[in-house]
């Protein structure tokens, strides 16, 4: 059957077209002789009689189950392929340990020292190590950020990031079809996107788009989206997704708790993926994605403002993280399951996980909802890594050892909460550690403000294998910490 796919998968249509005709041939000249045939042994005689006495009728149902067939093999979904994808890793003297926050603070002298405690206890209990990136304000001497550091910022890590997974999957800026860029937190005009396409002399036919405001979940929501687009078209396209984050203009110089958080777990952070329909190209890619999902909660006026973007009492901007997000966040992960596990679990544990939910609603409600094992779906998991306090969380309602958050807990000290390209960067130590076989099952889970959580279901398609562009080279040697 897997053969039988992938054999369907490399086909023309017109390939497809000639095969068809050339089984219904050979039913058509099998089936005569048949009836034609006086050894009737294996055949009802009623049966041989009725075929003989019926014959346009029996042709009419080949044509029928010929045109079927041909309508779903031109109607189905294309396979969605990840060609290959590359994290930005910005150079050594970007890196921000704690020294380097601590000292930016102060002479910036824009913090009183209540805010600087503050800051300096939050950090020390976020789970980051010294090896994080700031964007290039922070090692200047202008203490306020301007438009072209944030522009620098975006930039520089796109641009590196397309570069190296342009190179690695032999596929031409001009070959790219579709573009989708997302940036939560920066909307320069001309777009982003604008601005890979002046850069890469991209055609005029390209088609692209720029997601903003979407949080740390807009990169697993372009992907979804690219993957809506290509499965959906008969041609063969190549679908470029650029998951960004530009922090320079972000930074909050003020006094309101909530919103200090921000400039404490935030780090420099890019990736960039190339997607495409192509069957042919199967054996190139690294994975294929099965199921995509999102679900948005913003209904709820709690989940809405969970984490927002307003001006404090002095008209500073800055992004408030309000006390209840790890709730909301258990909650929309509680309902976004719900969807998500039949779909992706084994019979087992959707039984299992049936009679739990029946259990509970026969008792109106009341009693803990029974969480499936995922672990028994996914060989692999990237869970949004947001923060100590998201991962946790995550681990205790999911119930989920540190073997499982390994690969979030190290990415946070790593790079930081690099916001929607994260998945990317939690991929990438899978890599690193050699851990993915093909065929395996991995799902990344992030969530994003207003307040979204969102899923990708992929199969792997080869070994992995630690490239020479991966992040974690040079370091994952002293992975995974003991303490953390």
């Amino acid at each position: 059957m897997k053969y039988s796919k992938t054999l369907l998968s490399l086909l023309t249509p017109i390939q497809l077209l000639q095969a068809s005709f050339f089984v219904l041939l050979a039913l058509t000249l099998s089936l005569h002789a048949v009836l034609s045939s006086t050894s009737t042994l294996l055949l009802n005689q009623k049966l041989l009689l009725f075929l003989c006495t019926h014959r346009a009728l029996v042709f009419s149902l080949l044509w029928c189950t010929l045109v079927a067939l041909l309508a779903y093999l031109w109607t189905r979904p294309r396979p969605v392929l990840l060609l290959d994808y590359a994290c930005f890793q910005p150079d050594a003297d970007r890196k921000c340990s704690y020294e380097v926050c601590e000292y930016f603070v102060r002479r910036s002298r824009l913090f009183s020292t209540t805010s600087e405690e503050f800051m300096r206890g939050i950090y020390l209990k976020s789970g980051l190590g010294d090896e994080t990136y700031a964007p290039p304000f922070i090692f200047q001497y202008d203490y306020e950020a301007k438009l072209r550091s944030a522009v620098q910022e975006a930039s520089e890590g796109m641009i590196a990031a397309v570069d190296a997974v342009l190179y690695k999957t032999h596929v031409p800026a001009a070959a790219i079809d579709l573009l989708i860029v997302t940036c939560g937190m920066f909307t320069p005009s001309p777009s982003l996107s604008s601005l890979l396409v002046n850069h890469y002399r991209l055609p005029d036919t390209v088609a692209t788009y720029n997601l903003s405001g979407m949080g740390c979940s807009s990169g697993a929501a372009a992907i979804d989206l690219a993957g809506r687009i290509l499965s959906g078209t008969r041609r063969v396209r190549y679908a470029l997704v650029v998951i960004t984050e530009s922090i320079s203009l972000n930074w909050y110089f003020g006094d309101n708790r909530s919103m200090l958080v921000t400039n404490c777990i935030f780090r420099v952070g890019t990736a960039a993926a190339l997607l495409t329909n192509d069957g042919a190209r199967r054996r190139a890619a690294k994975m294929e994605l099965l199921h995509a999902l999102r679900t948005h909660h913003g209904a709820d006026d709690a989940s809405y403002s969970a984490a927002f973007q307003e001006e404090d009492d002095t008209g500073s901007l800055g992004i408030s993280l309000k006390k209840d997000l790890i709730r909301v966040a258990g909650e929309g992960l509680r309902a976004h399951i719900r969807i998500l596990a039949p779909r992706v679990l084994p019979w087992a544990q959707l039984v299992r996980y049936a009679f739990g939910e029946v259990t509970r609603w026969m008792k109106s409600g009341q009693g803990k909802q029974h969480v499936p094992d995922f672990t028994t779906a996914f060989e692999h998991m990237c869970i949004h890594t947001g923060g100590k306090a998201v991962i946790e969380s995550v681990a205790r309602l999911m119930r989920l050892d540190d073997r499982v958050t390994e690969p979030a807990r190290m990415c946070l000290h790593r790079f930081g909460n690099t916001s929607s390209s994260l998945l990317f960067y939690e991929l990438a130590y899978f890599e690193a550690k050699g851990r993915i076989r093909s065929g395996d099952r991995l799902w990344m889970l992030a969530f994003g403000t207003g307040f979204k959580v969102c899923s990708l279901v992929w199969k792997t398609l080869k070994d992995s294998g630690m490239d020479t562009d991966n992040p974690w080279k040079g370091c994952i040697h002293r992975y995974p910490l003991k303490a953390w």
